[in-house]
């Protein structure tokens, strides 16, 4: 009997063995698609599909006085038959007055959470890895100016407070991305996504940057990264030559972009007769070398090619130095009639405790009663003081060519930063400085609400930022000038893959 007895034990024993393996090993063979794939993070996968998961939430918080915005630089972008008003703005001060009481209200505050899901489900296919993607986002945005009693700029007076819906917030989570995609070294795409063109290359290397360049988003020339005009709705075709050879063709903004807090009627910010634009780019990565020309033709959909742009930038790294130049034509420049050339250039040379930089840039702007050339510099020194302390010094100008104003403009920018690594996850900046010359006291305040109350505007700044690890960042930043504009910023954001 024990004998018998331990005989049976041991093939039961073999049996729960045997199907414990069995299931480990349908698990391995889960994993394995993902593996094969060559995908990481967090991931879901069946028999043929793996699904990649990531996400993120960032909130904002933001307290002070800085209402009302004034002009420094008159830069060409957003700006239609001249450059006075806009262009490169900062915070100035305001307050509004109860005509009945004579209170004086000044505090503004601004609250942001922005949260977004995106999946990934991958699968092999005889043409490559087929791909379905799709991105939710949600934003709201509150904020409060003058403690309700203003819009934004402080020139209407509120008898009941109230909280404005900035723009950027949605209508609850809406799709940011959806769309398919096929191939290896040659990947075709379709549907709601970014564009495919190329707008690196662009930036300057001086720590201040340039006012032109900081106009445009992105920071580079010409074209806004985020621009209506390219990606959206799109079919688009990349492919991989090999010797760091890419091209890549689109039809993008194939019906304009949708306006995300219409929940109803499908309103679009590009009309219909801008709709349809063909991309096509050709890049090159290699040999301390990036380098792409992008073409786009805009309105293409109605069978008449309404406006057209070229991108074109470069960058070399050499030991020590790096050099870029980048150029921008647009015409018709985001259908406003006007054309405009937009070019610049930037050096950057590293040494074993300092490095320098130099940038310039220049902007023409013609068509539409209007023909002005705009231009600027900048430089700046940067030396590392002690292990883990920096200091960087920067100037830089620019000179606004306001003719149809009647008088040339010119603005300087000079500031002196300190950054310290207090450990190896808190870091803390300080930030000195100021903006001079005619371009800031020819702007007066009350005359023109975009101006400032006095010849020239100096400030400080200083942030305390945090990265303990695990993908979470926080930071607080304190910013016045005196213009008696303040705020204080706080920032936390954490994301996962």
């Amino acid at each position: 009997m024990k004998l018998k007895s331990l005989i049976l034990g041991s093939v039961a024993a073999a049996g729960l063995s045997t199907a414990g393996y069995a299931a480990d090993l349908g698990v391995l063979t889960s994993l394995d698609v993902c593996d094969a794939l060559g995908l990481s993070g967090l991931t879901i996968s069946s028999d043929n599909n793996c699904l990649q998961i990531t996400g993120g939430v960032s909130y904002e918080f933001i307290w002070g006085d800085w209402n009302r915005e004034a002009t420094v630089a008159g830069t060409f972008d957003e700006v239609t038959g001249g450059n006075l008003a806009n262009g490169r703005k900062i915070p100035a001060g305001n307050s509004v007055v109860d005509p009945v009481t004579g209170e004086v209200y000044e505090h503004d505050w601004e609250s942001k959470v922005e949260a977004w899901l995106k999946a990934v489900g991958t699968a092999d296919s005889d043409f490559g890895p087929a791909k379905a993607v799709i991105k939710l986002k949600s934003v709201e945005r509150l904020q409060t100016w003058n403690e309700g009693r203003s819009n934004r700029q402080g020139t209407t007076f509120n008898a009941v407070p109230a909280t404005t819906v900035n723009g950027d917030t949605t209508a609850g989570f809406v799709i940011d991305e959806a769309y398919v995609s096929v191939g290896d070294t040659t990947v075709i795409m379709a549907g709601k996504k970014g564009s495919i063109a190329n707008l690196d290359d662009d930036a300057p290397f001086n720590f201040l940057g340039l006012f032109i360049s900081d106009d445009i988003d992105g920071k580079g020339v010409g074209i806004d990264a985020d621009t209506d005009y390219l990606g959206g709705y799109s079919i688009q075709v990349v492919s991989d030559l090999g010797n760091g050879v890419n091209v890549g063709v689109g039809l993008e903004n194939l019906g304009g972009a949708f306006d995300l807090n219409n929940t109803v009627a499908a309103a679009t910010t590009v009309a219909p007769s801008q709709q349809g634009t063909l991309v096509g780019v050709v890049s090159y990565a290699g040999q301390g070398i990036t380098a792409h020309v992008t073409g786009a033709a805009f309105g293409v959909l109605d069978g008449t090619v309404e406006s057209w742009a070229v991108h074109a930038g470069a960058t070399g790294s050499f030991d020590m130095f790096k050099v870029r130049g980048a150029v921008s034509y647009w015409d018709n420049h985001k259908f406003r009639g006007v054309d405009v050339l937009n070019a610049l250039a930037t050096a950057e040379a590293s040494f074993d405790l300092f490095k320098i930089a130099i940038s310039g840039e220049v902007a023409n702007v013609s068509g539409a009663g209007v023909d002005y050339t705009d231009y600027g510099f900048g430089g700046s020194i940067g030396a590392n003081i002690t292990e883990g302390v920096s200091i960087n010094l920067g100037a830089r100008y620019f000179f606004d060519d306001t003719s149809i104003f009647g008088d040339d403009l010119s603005t300087w920018q000079v500031a002196a930063q300190v950054v310290a690594a207090v450990t190896e996850t808190i870091k803390v900046t300080g930030e000195i400085g100021g903006y001079f010359g005619d371009g800031i006291s020819a702007r007066n305040y009350p005359a023109t609400s975009y101006g400032f109350t006095e010849d020239s505007v100096f400030y400080g700044a200083a942030e305390l930022a945090w990265a303990p690890g695990g993908g979470f960042t926080s930071s607080i930043k304190g910013e016045i000038n005196s213009e008696e504009a303040y705020k204080v910023t706080f920032k936390a954001a954490k994301s996962f893959e």
